[in-house]
């Protein structure tokens, strides 16, 4: 068990410099939000008092007057080892003023460095002529490496480059949009991954991954080994989906209905009695790409779909030992037979206060009872 964990705070236009110990003692509560598909969110809050020093700084917190870009950091030092919870920028800036309790409140909200890839719309504006979608994506992440984005793109089987006498494709929408509208073309995903260390980010654009190397597991009612405060686990059959792709037939202009099941490398099933599908969608986007393209995309509906065990509940990470990492497995244990096993860390909530470290978490799989024989503590 940990006895302490430290926080580190960055802020500064573009680039963030590590705040005065004046802004830490003036830090009351940090929350931090990460899930596995949409931007990370974070809010801090902060105790005005009347140094002027302390109010010059949070008055830059706040941007008021101040037109760059406010980028804040957030990390904890655990063992020595340095993990960035957020790297991203101010948004929302809200003052609560005092009412005679506990002093003024500023609370500064922002999301992670893909809010900065939604600001301008490029629309028609941007050409890429004899360019994949690959190479598009790094084009478009180029742009971002002055803020520490480093790009880490998964070429797709579907090579796709249209000839410059036929079409030239053009940029749609803001970055963030046609990163994700390309992604979603060929089954994958677009997230920013914090770190790994202070001041750096990874764009990953690729498939989804729900495999890695287990995190320590997660105990209830073990005794001294217990780290998780709540759980709640549920078991929802009507989530489970096989999705209907449609391939047609050249000769006959026909399109043959291909059922796809939920059976992906990258995401492979973590218990051993998932629920039946009862529902079928039919995708008619699908006719008029090859059967490769159809599968894949197919292939990664059925996976976000498969997801019917959910476990969510609430860690404390002195106890825990280290920071729960989302996007990861992570053993459960101590719920009974059918929920215990392996799971996919989908989402995570970070709170910090003095003295206090907890996160809120939720897990995912795609059945009851772990095909896993053991789980790693």
């Amino acid at each position: 068990m940990l006895k302490s964990i430290n926080l580190a705070l960055y802020v500064g236009p573009a680039v963030p410099l590590q705040v005065s110990q004046e802004v830490i003692e003036a830090l009351t509560d940090v929350q931090v939000t990460t899930s596995s598909t949409g931007p990370a969110a974070f809010e801090l809050k902060f105790t005005l008092s009347n140094r002027a020093s302390l109010v010059q700084t949070l008055f830059l917190l706040s941007g008021g007057g101040v037109p760059a870009l406010i980028r804040v950091v957030v990390a904890v030092v655990v063992n020595g080892a340095v993990e960035v919870l957020i790297d991203g920028v101010v948004t929302k800036t809200q003052i609560a003023p005092d009412t005679g309790g506990g002093g003024t409140t500023l609370s500064v909200i922002g999301e992670d460095l893909s809010h900065v890839m939604d600001s301008v719309d490029f629309s028609g504006l941007i050409l890429y002529p004899v360019c994949s979608p690959e190479m598009r994506v790094a084009l478009i992440l180029l742009k971002y490496a002055m803020l520490g984005v480093v790009p880490l793109v998964i070429p797709s089987v579907m090579i796709n480059i249209p000839l410059p006498t036929e079409r030239i494709p053009s940029h749609i929408g803001t970055d963030l949009a046609y990163l994700r509208l390309l992604a979603g073309v060929v089954g994958y995903v677009f997230l920013i991954e914090p770190g790994p260390v202070v001041g750096t980010s990874v764009a990953y654009w690729g498939p989804m991954i729900r495999l890695s190397p287990p995190q320590p597991a997660l105990s209830v009612d073990m005794d001294a080994e217990t780290n998780v405060e709540s759980i709640s686990c549920s078991f929802d059959a009507s989530m489970q989906k096989m999705p209907i792709i449609l391939i047609q037939n050249q000769l006959t202009g026909v399109p043959i209905p291909i059922p796809i099941p939920a059976v992906n490398p990258l995401s492979p099933p973590l218990a051993m009695v998932p629920p039946l599908p009862k529902d079928f969608p039919i995708d008619p986007n699908t006719a008029h790409k090859s059967f490769i393209e159809a599968s894949l995309l197919g292939l990664a509906q059925a996976s976000n779909s498969s997801q019917a065990t959910t476990a969510t509940g609430t860690l404390d990470v002195l106890r825990y030992g280290q920071v729960l990492k989302p996007r990861r497995l992570v053993g459960l244990r101590g719920v009974g037979e059918a929920f215990d096993g392996l799971y996919y860390v989908d989402a995570v909530t970070h709170s910090i206060k003095r003295g206090e470290y907890k996160q809120n978490f939720t897990l995912k799989r795609n059945g009851l009872i772990s095909i896993a024989r053991s789980i790693p503590t």
